[in-house]
């Protein structure tokens, strides 16, 4: 299976280049591909500093990616989790990292809106050291 890339995603979602998003959707729509939390991390970032969409448009157009058929998700249950709380409005790259740290004793943090945003999602254990 291969591993794709920020830009095959962003390409395939956006198809702002018309030749590269051809390319993206005939592989993607037709091989298995494997996308790494490090890309849905990227993705968003990408999406919503470059092309200005927002936590819960980003959300929902990583959700249906993941939801292909040829593409399989790392970590698939937490990132859909942390798709549920970035489509609330919790930023997705602190949704993961606190959401990774459930059912450990905790996460500490200095992020005083983390620390809010996170007990607003329900994810306990998310305090200042």
């Amino acid at each position: 299976m291969l591993a794709t890339d920020t830009n095959v995603v962003v390409r395939y979602l956006v198809g702002d280049d018309p030749e590269q998003a051809a390319r993206a959707r005939a592989l993607i729509d037709t091989q298995a591909v494997y996308l790494p939390v490090t890309v849905v991390l990227e993705t968003d970032w990408v999406l919503r500093s470059a092309y200005g969409l927002g936590r819960a448009e980003v959300a929902r157009a990583l959700r249906a990616f993941g939801g292909l058929p040829t593409v399989t998700v790392e970590d698939a249950a937490r990132v859909a989790d942390a798709l549920d709380r970035a489509e609330a409005g919790m930023d997705l790259a602190d949704a993961l990292h606190a959401g990774r740290a459930e059912g450990g004793t905790g996460f500490v943090t200095f992020d005083k809106r983390l620390i809010a945003s996170a007990a607003a999602a329900g994810l306990a254990g998310v305090r200042a050291p």
